[in-house]
């Protein structure tokens, strides 16, 4: 029975996040130029308008293990499905966001998340390149916000392990900034087309000192990050 729900679930849930997200994304295009704490406020409500969707129509329930917020620190978050990556803004205090160039591509929202705080990753770009983005993370974190990376690179299937990207290291490295690992078991439930009910779950680990060579950090993030990948 409860697959069979499954469906009318997520037709609701599709139908109304996104239909409301082009509220959003309108509503933030218009304000980011004049009105920034409004443009930010129109933001974080997108997100916590696709947390409210999930827990209303898809019964899925939010549940965070020893949940640490700071800023001047780099959150390094396994990434199992959308979920994760569409909560940060309602998860964090304005996160600061690594993420795939080409999102910022998107019409319409890739303007929006560029100016909200994404930060495009180009997996081939060079030495330049790095340094504005890096140049670019350091601007906005001087505004007390934190940074966010996916060190995995891209979406990996529950119950599956992934070697971290190389950039990460890189990231952490140049930053020199200590590491929070955050678990997350969103795959199961969210990652698929009739979405399923039930509670996903952030773990947050303990804080990682920056300086660390590279096998360490790289070996201790990818254990912290796989803690609910059973």
């Amino acid at each position: 029975m409860r697959k069979i729900l499954s469906i009318p679930r997520s037709l609701l849930f599709y139908v109304a996040f996104y239909l409301g997200s082009v509220v959003f994304v309108l509503g933030s295009i218009a304000l980011m130029a004049i009105w920034v704490d409004g443009f930010r406020t129109v933001v974080r409500g997108w997100s916590a308008w696709h947390r409210l969707c999930a827990r209303v129509l898809l019964g899925i329930r939010v549940e965070l293990e020893n949940p640490v917020f700071k800023p001047g620190v780099l959150y390094a978050i396994r990434h199992e499905s959308f979920f994760e990556a569409i909560d940060l803004p309602r998860l964090f205090r304005l996160p600061v966001v690594f993420a795939k160039a080409e999102l910022l591509a998107i019409p319409g929202w890739g303007l929006a998340g560029r100016n909200f705080g994404l930060i495009g990753v180009e997996r081939e770009a060079g030495a330049k390149a790095l340094r504005t983005m890096l140049t670019e993370a350091r601007r906005l974190m001087a505004e007390d916000r934190p940074l966010i990376i996916f060190p995995e690179g891209t979406r990996v299937p529950h119950g599956e392990r992934r070697a971290l990207q190389s950039g990460f290291a890189g990231i952490y490295k140049l930053l020199r900034l200590p590491v929070i690992p955050v678990a997350v078991d969103s795959g199961p439930l969210y990652h698929r087309t009739w979405k399923q009910q039930g509670v996903i779950r952030y773990r947050f680990a303990e804080e990682i000192p920056a300086g660390l060579p590279r096998e360490e950090i790289e070996a201790r993030v990818e254990a912290a990050i796989n803690a609910l990948n059973a």
